[in-house]
């Protein structure tokens, strides 16, 4: 699954780490989401898009 989760963090120019704390997850995780090893379950997606005020569609494109 591709994201654009690396993008928004860089724009708010958070680190992993922060953002880790934010989704209340680890930042192996979303080291792991941004690298596309990882797809996140769909609660850690709908709390990803309320983070960043944005769809879960407009986060995360399904390659398929």
């Amino acid at each position: 699954m591709k994201n654009h989760l690396k993008q928004l963090r860089a724009q708010r120019q958070w680190t992993q780490a922060q953002l880790a704390e934010q989704l209340e997850v680890s930042r192996q995780t979303v080291n792991a989401i941004e690298t596309g090893k990882f797809d996140p379950s769909l609660p850690l997606a709908f709390k990803a898009a309320r983070i960043f005020g944005l769809t879960i569609e407009e986060i995360f494109q399904d390659e398929g």
